[in-house]
């Protein structure tokens, strides 16, 4: 290996690690807030949070990776061209081509690890993230329930005044509102001296055994007059035992970046799981085709033009009956017409979703391969970007690399977010944003390449000086005349 190659890779490695590590850490803080409410005021000890977080760390490398890429490459070649090493360079004859030849070798070999780290270790770390997630109230049932503060646990509002016991699961001073199911407010209200939480590791049953408290529970008369009394019903108890499904806690909505099945598979599984829920789907609808058929008495086979022949159909075949017969027959044919419609719209709304699953599945399939190219294009992006502003440290590189970044990932998203919902093939989705940037990529490498600015100002203004020029020459000899 050359100075010159060692010298490179030893100046792009080097901001590259400080910069991946700076992002991580800033990613890393957003993750911390994005979950700030299963971790905050619960009592976690430092072990728990620390697992939380390694777990939830690999997830953010495939953001990070092409970003810092990016913005290591503006850097470093900035930097070189602003103490015009590049143009010492370029006066021995070494081109940005041959500059670049030993940082793409490495960027490739990054590609590589990016590749396997995708395929192999973010979905080892994102099944054991979600199921951490799942199970952290089943180990620590307490975890759920703050004290002094109305939680949301499963149906009920729970609020104790004090914890205690090895885990929490002794409760002092209890308050419970039963959410109403009618979304009118809560109706029912329980109040306990103590109480106690049972959890097994094999259910996802939560059971809170409540002592000496009383039961309130509001009634709602048939009078309208009679309401505005308020009248309810107040029982006490010595016990009373509470279920509470935590299967839905710590549930996060899919819109929050939360992993689904699909991102907790390898290429090989998710061929695997794509073959069978294509299959799966097709098979539905030609089922679902046939028992359509069978119910309108359709004929499907190769009878029906021997049933014709043999038989002569009336044109008209209600006048055949009577009108009573007519009627009935009409109101029939309404109904199963009805019902097979109700039919079609389930069946089309589970299709749907099925479909939307597949497109899922496909979309994480091409995303392991998306970061490879990514590395590529963030690099080939940045290195001629950097060589062209001749501006290094973190000033102008990072607002072009927000820039670029901030696009890559918009477009990224909004593809993604369309192919799901089956409005653009799932590959086309996935490398939307790389398509549309790839131009970008050849343009800066080329211009960099001819040393040509970023913006030839002399294309914009030379029609602006040719209008200004024939207004010019239009006015003088109008002067002249004078």
């Amino acid at each position: 290996m050359k100075i010159l190659d060692k010298y490179l890779l030893k100046t792009f490695l080097g901001t590259f690690t400080t910069v991946f590590v700076i992002l991580f850490f800033v990613f890393v803080l957003q993750t911390v807030w994005l979950f700030i409410a299963e971790l905050a005021g619960k009592d976690l000890d430092i072990f728990m949070v620390l697992k939380f977080l390694i777990l939830a760390m690999p997830r953010i490398v495939p953001l990070v990776l092409p970003l810092s890429i990016l913005l290591a490459a503006i850097m470093s070649f900035g930097s070189l061209s602003e103490h015009y090493e590049f143009a010492a360079m370029k006066s021995s004859g070494i081109s940005l081509q041959r500059a670049m030849r030993s940082l793409t070798v490495s960027i490739a070999i990054l590609s590589v690890i990016a590749f396997l780290f995708a395929n192999n270790v973010i979905p080892y770390a994102e099944f054991k993230f979600v199921n951490f997630r799942k199970n952290i109230a089943q180990a620590k049932p307490a975890l759920a329930i703050a004290e002094g503060q109305f939680s949301d646990v499963g149906l009920y509002n729970i609020k104790v005044n004090k914890k205690s016991g090895e885990n929490g699961n002794h409760l002092t001073g209890i308050t419970i509102h039963e959410k109403s199911q009618n979304g009118d407010g809560s109706k029912t209200v329980i109040k306990a001296k103590d109480g106690e939480l049972i959890s097994s590791d094999k259910s996802s049953i939560l059971q809170l055994v409540l002592n000496d408290g009383n039961y309130y529970q509001d009634i709602v008369p048939k009078k309208y007059e009679d309401r505005t009394k308020l009248p309810f019903a107040k029982s006490s108890f010595k016990k009373y035992r509470i279920n509470i499904d935590l299967s839905n806690l710590n549930k996060v909505d899919n819109d929050q970046s939360v992993s689904t099945t699909n991102n907790m598979l390898n290429v090989s599984d998710l061929k695997y799981t794509l073959d069978s829920l294509s299959k799966n789907r097709d098979t539905e609808i030609i089922s679902f085709s046939e028992n359509s058929a069978a119910r309108l008495g359709i004929l499907t086979d190769n009878k029906a033009p021997e049933v014709a022949k043999k038989k002569t159909i009336t044109k008209n075949l209600l006048s055949l009956f009577s009108n009573k017969q007519k009627t009935e027959i009409l109101n029939a044919a309404s109904s199963n017409i009805q019902s097979l419609m109700y039919s079609i719209d389930a069946t089309k709304s589970e299709l749907d979703n099925k479909k939307k699953n597949i497109n899922s599945h496909i979309l994480s399939l091409n995303d392991k391969f998306v970061i490879v190219y990514a590395c590529f294009l963030m690099f080939f992006i940045g290195a001629p970007l950097g060589a062209i502003i001749r501006k290094g440290g973190l000033g102008l590189p990072i607002v072009f690399a927000v820039l670029i970044f901030i696009s890559f990932h918009f477009i990224n998203t909004f593809g993604k977010r369309i192919s799901q919902e089956d409005g653009l093939s799932p590959f086309l989705g996935s490398w939307m944003s790389s398509i549309i940037l790839t131009p970008l990529a050849i343009l800066l490498t080329y211009r960099a390449t001819n040393d040509i600015g970023l913006i030839n100002m002399d294309v914009l203004l030379a029609p602006i000086q040719k209008v200004f020029q024939k207004l010019f020459q239009k006015l003088i000899p109008s002067q002249n005349k004078e």
